[in-house]
């Protein structure tokens, strides 16, 4: 499918999940800061979230060579496990973030196709898609499991996209990362960034945003400002 000026919509949307979706971006971050410490590898939570959002695999590397520790797949194995419990320990705490669920709703009323492509694992991510209420029996959910690399690469979006039998060139890709709108890019899809991860309007438009919103309720708010396509 191609683009079309005529088009009122975008052909699908394609989301990030946390920190976009719902609200645990800083769960990831005292999760990753639990693990981290267990390890005996002492780091300011700052520097953890600057990393939250782009695949487990490569934060723990660039964390570890920031550290000058020994890089090697026990120990990178063994913070994956560590995160994962401490963080799942924690999810009851997780909430969809506001306009979420009925931004969701608005674009299966308006039947445009959106999936959920994350750079966490299902071990994680399985609550909060439960929050959400969506099934990923029902909706394309691509995670870390599944894509041989994940953010900054496009690879989880491509995928997303393909699942959908669409264009990735007619996505909307929805981040609250600059890992995302990386992602976006090298995907050639168009992405829109959000704010409720804690990344600022200014790093979300240099690395490549069209458009920032507060949340999703403020981009559903604006929604006639994405909806078209050029």
């Amino acid at each position: 499918m191609t683009r079309s000026s005529t088009s009122p919509h975008p052909a699908l949307v394609l989301f990030d999940l946390d920190g976009t979706l719902v609200d645990s971006v800083y769960q990831h971050v005292l999760a990753w800061k639990q693990a981290l410490d267990e390890e005996g590898i002492p780091l300011a939570v700052w520097r953890i979230h600057r990393k939250i959002g782009m695949s487990g695999g490569l934060f723990t590397h660039i964390l570890l060579r920031e550290t000058g520790l020994d890089i090697t797949p026990e120990r990178v194995d063994r913070l994956r496990r560590a995160h994962a419990r401490a963080y799942q320990a924690q999810a009851a705490s997780v909430r969809p973030l506001p306009g979420a669920i009925e931004l969701l709703q608005w674009l299966s009323e308006q039947k445009i196709p959106w999936a959920i492509a994350t750079s966490g694992r299902m071990e994680t991510a399985a609550h909060n898609l439960d929050a959400l209420g969506v099934d990923p029996a029902r909706v394309p959910v691509v995670t870390r499991d599944q894509v041989r690399h994940a953010k900054p690469d496009p690879d989880l979006f491509v995928t997303a996209a393909e699942r959908l039998r669409v264009d990735i060139r007619d996505a909307l890709v929805l981040g609250d990362s600059i890992w995302d709108m990386l992602a976006a890019q090298r995907a050639r899809a168009l992405g829109v960034g959000l704010l409720s991860g804690g990344y600022g309007e200014d790093e979300l438009a240099r690395a490549g945003a069209f458009r920032v919103y507060e949340d999703p309720a403020d981009l559903l708010r604006h929604i006639d400002e994405v909806a078209a396509r050029s």
